[in-house]
């Protein structure tokens, strides 16, 4: 079922639509040149995010399919689906959890974190350019 259509309550300015269009561009460009690195390190935009959402989960190096499929904005469906993929590519492993034997966690193998670092760098700076800036003081 497709969501309900949001309620209007602000005037749209010209400023407003020419920061939207700029907003869109810039995150259409990253997205494009995320494309580009990820495929010519031979994965696909969706196994490099799963393997930045696992790794990058807060306080933790690991994350569950439900955490991933959030973070992905996915099915829980489709994110196993792609989970299978990515354990079969050798970037990840599933765990059983200590705790919860209904629970699965996701974790990034060597080849899954070598991939991961290097495919960040290239990403890096292409977010800097986005007008974001990384933390220097490593935080």
């Amino acid at each position: 079922m497709p969501p309900k259509p949001r309620k209007v309550t602000e005037k749209v300015t010209r400023a407003d639509l020419e920061e939207l269009s700029e907003f869109r561009y810039r995150l259409r460009r990253f997205l494009r040149v995320s494309e580009e690195i990820t495929h010519a390190e031979g994965v696909t935009p969706l196994q490099y995010m799963l393997m930045l959402h696992t790794r990058a989960f807060p306080d933790r190096d690991w994350a569950t399919v439900g955490e991933i499929a959030e973070r992905l904005q996915a099915s829980s469906h489709g994110t196993v689906a792609l989970v299978t993929r990515c354990e079969a590519a050798g970037l990840v492993v599933r765990v059983p959890s200590a705790h919860d034997r209904r629970e699965v966690q996701v974790h990034l193998t060597q080849e899954g974190e070598r991939c991961l670092l290097r495919l960040a760098a290239l990403h890096k700076s292409e977010v800097q350019s986005f007008g974001w800036a990384f933390r220097e003081d490593g935080e």
